[in-house]
């Protein structure tokens, strides 16, 4: 069974950083793309970064580049979100997602409906 489980979201002031976790199991890690997407209450899921299996290729949302960064630990079956200068506009719930198949364009890293499996989410909220 497919358990991809996220951490580290909190309450952290505009300006500072907080660095989620995906811990994955019951699926060959290095075989995946994953992704993180995040859900503000009234919107819809949108896409905040993604990297490929090895690491080499790393794909960002606009809003968040030049801030965030996608890492993943292969050996530890983990993908990490490090986030800085956090604005309250990044307030949302962040899910982390594992994708198969590759997409043959960048846009696909960013489409929902493109990935297997989902974690259940970790809240962030940034307070102004």
């Amino acid at each position: 069974q497919v358990q991809l489980v996220e951490s580290g979201g909190g309450l952290v002031q505009a300006g500072g950083s907080l660095r989620l976790s995906c811990a994955a199991s019951g699926l060959t890690f290095s075989s995946y793309g994953m992704g993180w997407f995040r859900q503000a209450p009234g919107k819809e899921r949108e896409f905040v970064a993604a990297i490929s299996r090895t690491g080499g290729g790393t794909y960002y949302a606009d809003s968040v580049k030049g801030r965030f960064t996608i890492s993943r630990d292969n050996a530890k079956n983990t993908v990490y979100l490090q986030m800085n200068s956090l604005k309250p506009e990044d307030t949302a719930v962040y899910y982390c997602a594992a994708l198969w198949r590759a997409p043959r364009a960048t846009t696909g890293w960013g489409t929902p409906t493109q990935y297997d499996y989902w974690g259940q989410g970790t809240q962030v909220t940034v307070s102004s």
